[in-house]
């Protein structure tokens, strides 16, 4: 993904979705609601992209402090 794609991942937005790789569609939500469940579980998600070679996300929560 180029960097204004990753920009626009977490945001809610008429046709910020693109086809997936098999040229699926999608609503674009996905992303959004994984990074509302990460932030009320105190945790954050990131993103790494590298156009025409990968994107890896990373989702990071705190452990349980007892």
């Amino acid at each position: 993904m180029t960097e204004e794609q990753v920009k626009k991942l977490f945001r809610i937005e008429k046709d910020n979705s693109t086809p997936g790789t098999e040229n699926e569609s999608g609503t674009g939500l996905g992303l959004i609601i994984c990074k509302e469940f990460a932030e009320m579980n105190r945790g954050l998600i990131s993103v790494k992209s590298v156009v025409d070679e990968g994107t890896c996300f990373t989702i990071s929560l705190p452990q349980s402090v007892m």
